[in-house]
C-alpha cells in the first residue's frame, strides 16, 4: 500500500522528494479513474469539509470534484459570514467541531500559519488550501504534474516565476519545490514585490542560483517553463500601491517571437491583465491544463492522507 509519512499536507516542506513523486504517479493513473467506465467507490463512505474563509473557484472546485470522483462526499459552509465565525467563533473551535462532522479538513485562510494551527486541534488530516500569502502545496504539486506532462521530466529545466513574487503563495512553494529537481530559478518581478529574502537565501543556501531580474524580454528564448501569476490586489496595504505596479508585465503573442518551441506558460488563475486572451489558442498555454492536473493531483491526495489501497 502507498502511504504518506504525514498525516497532513501543509507546506511542500513536509513532503521528501520521494513522496512528491510517489503523489504525481498516482495522479497519473487517477485520470483512468474519470475516463473509467465505472465510478470508483475507493473514498465510498468518506467525507471532505470544505472550509474557505477566503473566495476560491478552482481550489474548491477541484477537491470537491476529487473527492465526488473517487466515490466520497463533501460538506462545506457556502458562506463563512454566515457561520458561527461571525459570532467570533475561533479557528481552533472551529476546527475542533468539523473534525467530528469529516474525515479531512480543506482550509483556506487569510492568515499565514492558520493551516498549521488547524493542523495542531484537529482529530482528522488538514490539507492547506493557502494561507494568507504564505504556501499552496497542491497547487504546487498540480504545477509540478503539468510541466512533468507537457515537457517529461522535472530535471534541468529553465524556469522563471513571474509577477507577483512577495505576496504570491503559490511561487514560494513552487520556488522550492521546483529547485529540488532543477539548479536555477529565474525571478521576473516589478520593484517591491520581488521573492522574500529569506526564500532567496534559503534557495542559494541549498546551492542554488537565483536570478533576479526585471528584463522578461531578454531571459523567454531561455526558457522552457514560465510561470505567471497576477499581482495579488488584495495584499496590498492601499489602492494606490497596488495601481503602481498593476500591468507592469503583460505577455502577448509579438513578445513570444523567439522563444523556444516547448516553451509552456503556466498561470494558478485568475489572471487579470498579465496574459492576453491570444495566448489562449497557441501551443505555449497551458493554464487551464493546469486546472484538470489539480483535479488528479487532489484524488491522489486525498487518497493518500486517508489512507485507502490505491494499488
Amino acid at each position: 500500500m502507498v502511504s504518506l509519512t504525514v498525516k497532513n499536507l501543509i507546506s511542500i516542506a513536509d513532503l521528501s522528494t520521494k513522496e512528491i513523486l510517489t503523489i504525481l504517479d498516482l495522479a497519473e493513473k487517477m485520470e483512468s479513474i474519470i475516463h473509467g467506465p465505472k465510478p470508483s467507490t475507493l473514498l465510498a463512505g468518506k467525507i471532505l469539509a470544505s472550509l474557505f474563509y477566503e473566495p476560491s473557484t478552482r481550489t474548491r472546485l477541484s477537491f470537491e470534484s476529487a473527492m465526488a470522483r473517487l466515490g466520497g462526499s463533501t460538506i462545506t459552509v457556502a458562506d463563512i459570514s454566515a457561520s458561527s465565525v461571525a459570532k467570533g467563533e475561533s479557528l481552533a473551535d472551529t476546527i475542533r467541531t468539523v473534525d467530528n462532522y469529516a474525515d479531512v479538513i480543506v482550509l483556506r485562510h487569510p492568515q499565514e500559519g492558520a493551516a498549521q494551527w488547524a493542523a495542531e486541534v484537529s482529530k482528522v488530516p488538514v490539507v492547506n488550501a493557502g494561507d494568507g500569502a504564505g504556501r499552496h502545496p497542491t497547487q504546487t504539486l498540480l504545477d509540478l504534474s503539468t510541466i512533468r506532462k507537457s515537457q517529461g521530466r522535472l530535471e534541468n529545466l529553465n524556469i522563471a516565476v513571474l509577477g507577483d513574487l512577495r505576496f504570491g503563495r503559490t511561487v514560494h512553494s513552487l520556488s522550492y519545490a521546483i529547485t529540488r529537481f532543477t539548479k536555477r530559478l529565474y525571478c521576473i518581478s516589478p520593484p517591491g514585490l520581488e521573492l522574500p529574502d529569506e526564500i532567496v537565501m534559503d534557495l542559494k543556501e541549498q546551492g542554488k542560483e537565483v536570478i533576479e531580474t526585471t528584463d522578461l524580454k531578454g531571459i523567454l528564448p531561455e526558457l522552457d517553463v514560465l510561470y505567471a501569476t497576477r499581482i495579488q490586489k488584495e495584499r496590498f496595504p492601499t489602492p494606490a500601491d497596488y495601481e503602481k505596479v498593476r500591468g507592469v508585465f503583460r505577455i502577448d503573442k509579438a513578445m513570444l517571437e523567439g522563444v523556444k518551441s516547448n516553451l509552456d506558460i503556466l498561470h494558478p488563475l485568475p489572471r487579470v491583465d498579465e496574459i492576453a486572451p491570444e495566448i489562449d489558442e497557441t501551443p505555449y498555454a497551458r493554464y487551464f491544463t493546469q486546472m484538470f492536473q489539480g483535479v488528479l493531483v487532489r484524488m491522489a491526495i486525498l487518497s493518500l492522507l486517508l489512507e485507502v489501497n490505491t494499488k
